[in-house]
């Protein structure tokens, strides 16, 4: 669920369609993204072995440890993109404001926390040409936790 007002437009990001944009101002910390609605997970193994995995691996996303969603309905925030320097903080399927972010801003994330470990994206970085390769479980929440302790303070 989003939580501020928002719209989906043009993404400004080099290839990544459209993007999740900000109709308000928001304050440093807020959470812009609440998990909703999840009816199941699954292990990143159980996905690779589903008949349609070739479908389902694109709207996968890791929750926490060995456990992923996959919304093939692609809601609306689906359209939050990839950042090194996101907008946004993913932590355990929330995402914060990672500063003051004023209406306008497109909201994107790190997906290096949403990918099984070791994982590649088939897309690359588009401001650094860098490969988008999933963090291990404790390297995602170390970084997110460290991170997150420094918005609240």
């Amino acid at each position: 669920m989003i939580l501020p007002r928002y719209h989906i437009g043009p993404s400004g990001i080099a290839g990544a369609g459209k993007g999740l944009f900000l109709d308000e101002d928001v304050e440093r910390g807020r959470i812009l993204v609440a998990p909703d609605a999840i009816a199941e997970t699954s292990s990143f193994a159980e996905i690779l072995a589903r008949p349609d995995a070739a479908q389902a691996l694109p709207a996968t996303v890791r929750w926490f440890e060995d456990r992923y969603t996959v919304s093939t309905d692609w809601p609306d925030e689906c359209y939050v993109n990839h950042a090194f320097e996101p907008t946004g903080l993913w932590h355990l399927g929330f995402i914060f404001a990672a500063s003051a972010l004023p209406a306008g801003t497109e909201i994107t994330v790190d997906y290096r926390h949403l990918l099984a470990p070791g994982q590649e994206e088939d897309f690359r970085d588009a401001a650094t040409d860098a490969p988008i390769v999933g963090f291990t479980w404790k390297e995602s929440l170390g970084a997110s936790s460290q991170a997150l302790l420094a918005l609240l303070d």
